[in-house]
């Protein structure tokens, strides 16, 4: 039986990004650059290689900077047209152009499965894409692209992506459990929060594929732990009654919302970049 193509993808990005102060007070961490490239865009990219064609940008108030990476600059296309440059217009356009960008808000910080929700009225009764606005993996195949070939070859349903975590980590993660049903591919029976004591090793990170009745279990979601709504309690709650599984992705992963992460996937997007890179390299090693 055929399943939903996904076509939309969900981007929550309403997070103040304390963790960088104080630049994140007037530069939300999403537009922090890889290189010369914003973090967010980097996300938007991978949906799109991945078929999407919408995406959903869940934003907060006082997060402009944001949205407007979304719009048109009118004044900056004027200059750079009149002088000819036409590579640095594509470049400024690149935020509006990658896909058909929609921005909602999340007025309140009420945790991560209520940014989800906020997006229910613009994603509607559709599968979609969820993928954190500031987690990076590098890849050959998109880890989005990934989730939608492990949802076909499972026959659809929500798909977790997972990768494994070191012992003296796990514990900051939502660790699935469940049993392994294929290469790389588990069924999910439940998916714990920042557990005491770790089942697996499984941690669940960078991106959901979701069927659209994720939205009814969030809307009925209690508040957990801190008083937040989180997505990985609602998706195991999926997993009592609908399949869900996880999926091991292949790439290299950085936690982009944490100072080290994010240097981490700089440097390692600055060596991907054969304009800089020889450069980069030596200095590298003469400072090392």
């Amino acid at each position: 039986m055929p399943i939903d193509p996904v076509k939309v993808a969900v981007i929550p990005a309403a997070g103040l990004g304390t963790r960088f102060l104080p630049v994140s007070k007037t530069v939300p961490k999403e537009l922090l650059p890889l290189v010369d490239v914003p973090i967010i865009d980097n996300v938007i990219a991978e949906a799109a290689a991945a078929g999407c064609e919408e995406v959903v940008v869940v934003s907060a108030p006082g997060k402009e900077p944001l949205d407007a990476y979304f719009r048109r600059n009118d004044r900056l296309e004027q200059r750079l047209r009149a002088d000819g440059r036409d590579a640095d217009l594509a470049l400024a356009r690149r935020g509006e152009s990658l896909a058909r960008v929609t921005v909602v808000y999340q007025d309140r910080p009420l945790g991560n499965g209520d940014a989800v929700l906020r997006a229910r009225d613009a994603v509607g009764r559709r599968p979609f894409l969820m993928i954190w606005g500031d987690d990076i993996v590098l890849s050959r195949v998109p880890v989005a692209a990934q989730l939608v070939q492990a949802r076909e070859r499972a026959g659809g349903g929500h798909i977790a992506a997972v990768m494994r975590v070191p012992a003296e980590h796990v514990r900051k993660y939502g660790v699935v459990e469940g049993e392994p049903v294929g290469d790389r591919l588990w069924r999910v029976r439940r998916i714990v929060e920042k557990p005491e004591r770790p089942a697996t090793d499984l941690g669940a990170v960078h991106a959901y594929l979701l069927e659209p009745e994720i939205f009814d279990v969030l809307d009925a979601q209690p508040p957990g732990r801190g008083g937040e709504i989180w997505l990985s309690e609602a998706v195991s709650v999926l997993a009592g009654r609908a399949p869900v599984h996880a999926y091991e992705f292949e790439g290299e992963r950085f936690d982009a919302g944490d100072r080290a992460g994010y240097v981490k996937a700089f440097v390692t997007s600055a060596l991907a970049r054969p304009e800089i890179a020889d450069e980069l390299r030596e200095w590298l090693r003469a400072r090392i």
